[in-house]
């Protein structure tokens, strides 16, 4: 379980993140709702603990982003905006490197590969250099890496972003098999119909604050509109209204 409290962040004289607070559960998908520049990515990396926050704090399975980052990483698995594959290195060799990282020893990081690489229908392409992957590949093999060690929470920022209707179809699908097995997985996103598709929990944000938060359904009633499209418009038009 992730559960964020009155996070905020600062650039300069330009306040990110003001006071956001939300709770992602175990076995849902929370999706972080928003137009480009409300603040989704920077939740998302201080979720990360790739940034430290001003104010606020956050909880990872009840550690703190902030007082115990380490432990925090070993609970999380991440997928960013780029995939940072290492492109003369294999999609497996890529995978098995990361998994060395999070300290698994070489025969359980070849069993991991092996596992994930049913998982997400890596074989194919497993032992390619992937330099010239497509959009698809890449994910896959980025999304593998976030997972080779075990984690129970996933944080992904804009994962379908430039990929193909089928590469779409494909990482639903694993999104919610991955959340029937129980893990907390948080994802941002300004595609309506992705939101709509795969969340148990929306969070709206609107110039870096939280305009709304709960259920679609909920959304809905609280905007008193009929499609989540029209409800979001709405909430983030009275959130932008109150600054």
């Amino acid at each position: 379980m992730i559960r964020v409290e009155a996070l905020s962040k600062k650039f300069g004289k330009v306040e990110a993140v003001r006071s956001v607070s939300f709770t992602a559960k175990d076995g849902q998908i929370t999706g972080l709702l928003g137009p480009n520049g409300a603040g989704k990515s920077t939740t998302l990396r201080m979720l990360s603990t790739l940034l430290r926050p001003d104010a606020g704090d956050a909880w990872v399975d009840g550690q703190s982003v902030s007082v115990e980052p380490i432990a925090v990483r070993r609970r999380i698995g991440v997928l960013s905006h780029a995939s940072g594959l290492y492109p003369q290195l294999t999609a497996r060799e890529n995978i098995v490197y990361f998994a060395e990282l999070h300290g698994l020893d070489r025969h359980q990081a070849d069993a991991r590969v092996t596992e994930l690489a049913a998982l997400l229908e890596l074989d194919e392409f497993l032992d390619r250099k992937t330099k010239g992957f497509s959009q698809g590949q890449r994910l896959k093999t980025a999304l593998a890496r976030s997972l080779v060690h075990g984690p129970r929470n996933l944080i992904l920022d804009e994962p379908t972003n430039g990929l193909d209707v089928m590469a779409v179809r494909n990482l639903r699908a694993l999104l919610s098999r991955l959340r029937e097995q129980g893990h907390c997985i948080v994802f941002s996103s300004h595609v309506m119909q992705e939101v709509a598709l795969l969340c148990d929990e929306v969070v709206v944000i609107a110039q870096g604050r939280v305009a709304a938060a709960g259920t679609i359904e909920a959304l809905r009633a609280q905007a008193d509109e009929a499609t989540l499209e029209d409800a979001f418009v709405k909430l983030i038009g009275t959130a932008e209204g109150l600054n």
